[in-house]
């Protein structure tokens, strides 16, 4: 360690999310651990991959103890899929995009109106079958823009249009909604601990909703944001007459525009709202393996200005500083000035594009350069 902290014995945590596209968290971490062993044998390294409730987060549960539970359901588009959660005790850790999420559709093919989040509803649902009193329910990397239509449907939620026929999967469909009953919504939800672990805190509607924003990810034209836009304010008015002006408050509600709006539905099943990496730290035990830490490396596959808004990176790095321990940051590539890194709280970055600027070669190689930057790490810091 620099700064005087040579004395004590080395003990390194690896705290990183996945490199989106080229390496799982687990993976990260593994390469981390080699890179920097090469230069340290035998060196101390605790791997605690983290999430921030999107895509990878029921792996990171995994990795930290949790048992992984597989189970069909229905897939974005309406074909079945294998989606799995994450069950430890009584507790539960349930990722959307398992179930509803955009790497399930067809490569190259979106399907941002009539996309469904029936699915994660199914999952859901399985979750509660095996015994979960507390859900953690972590949603991002969506393919959906449903309002949690599909999902609260799943659960028995019954959405009807003018001629008494279930409207149809989607967004988009939810212009035709003329009635909706929650009345029949599974009643284990009443005696369940349900936490929506969310890095956004878009309301559902509007020009910071969740068409506006993030439509435009999952494939909609300016034309369908605005008609997702008007087809989800139009389901917020129908829910409202259906379970009264709670219906209108919670499409408001930061975090109910999380997911293409599954978050909203999250709100009406009586979810609470905390950020996802803050929870999901608390979950994967991170304080105690923070405590045992004399240095924390942290990253992700970009180190940009959305990392500062709630990613991971930016919540183990506001924990370890919090508790005095020094942190540096890997990544795929880095878009942050020394200074703001800095404010975040982190140390030092360490690109691959340092090592290789070109992406076409970095990200099918990011294993091996993920080494070779961790060795840099052990130089720097640990030798």
């Amino acid at each position: 360690m620099t700064d005087g902290a040579a004395t004590q014995v080395a003990h390194v945590l690896v705290a990183a999310d996945k490199f989106k596209g080229s390496l799982t968290a687990v993976q990260v971490a593994e390469r981390v651990t080699a890179g920097l062993r090469k230069v340290v044998p035998g060196l101390s390294v605790e791997a605690l991959p983290v999430a921030d409730g999107g895509d990878g987060t029921v792996a990171a549960a995994v990795a930290a103890g949790f048992d992984r539970h597989e189970v069909r359901v229905t897939g974005p588009v309406g074909d079945p899929v294998t989606a799995a959660f994450a069950l430890r005790g009584t507790t539960a850790v349930v990722e959307m995009a398992e179930a509803s999420g955009l790497q399930l559709l067809p490569a190259g093919t979106f399907a941002p109106l009539t996309a469904t989040t029936y699915g994660s509803g199914e999952l859901l649902r399985a979750a509660l079958d095996k015994g979960a009193t507390t859900i953690v329910f972590g949603v991002g990397g969506s393919a959906t823009t449903d309002g949690g239509a599909g999902m609260l449907a799943a659960l028995g939620a019954v959405f009807l249009d003018a001629d008494g026929e279930p409207v149809g999967p989607g967004g988009a469909a939810l212009a035709e909604l003329a009635s909706a009953d929650l009345t029949a919504l599974d009643p284990r939800f009443a005696d369940v601990e349900f936490i929506l672990a969310s890095d956004v805190d878009n309301p559902l509607t509007g020009p910071k909703g969740a068409p506006a924003v993030y439509g435009p990810q999952k494939g909609a034209t300016p034309e369908d944001v605005e008609t997702l836009d008007a087809a989800l304010a139009h389901y917020a008015q129908v829910l409202e007459k259906a379970i009264g002006p709670k219906a209108t408050e919670l499409a408001a509600s930061p975090g109910a525009g999380g997911a293409g709006g599954i978050g909203y539905g999250a709100l009406l099943l009586g979810a609470s709202f905390r950020p996802g990496i803050e929870l999901m730290l608390e979950v994967l035990g991170f304080a105690p393996a923070l405590e045992r830490a004399t240095l924390v490396i942290t990253g992700e596959g970009s180190l940009d200005e959305q990392t500062l808004h709630g990613k991971a990176p930016a919540g183990v790095a506001a924990a370890a500083r919090a508790a005095g321990k020094e942190v540096v940051a890997v990544c795929g590539r880095l878009a942050l000035p020394p200074e703001t890194l800095g404010t975040a709280g982190i140390r030092r970055a360490y690109p691959l594009s340092a090592l290789e600027p070109d992406p076409a070669k970095s990200i099918p190689n990011a294993g091996p350069l993920l080494e070779e930057v961790a060795s840099h790490i052990a130089r720097d810091f640990l030798a």
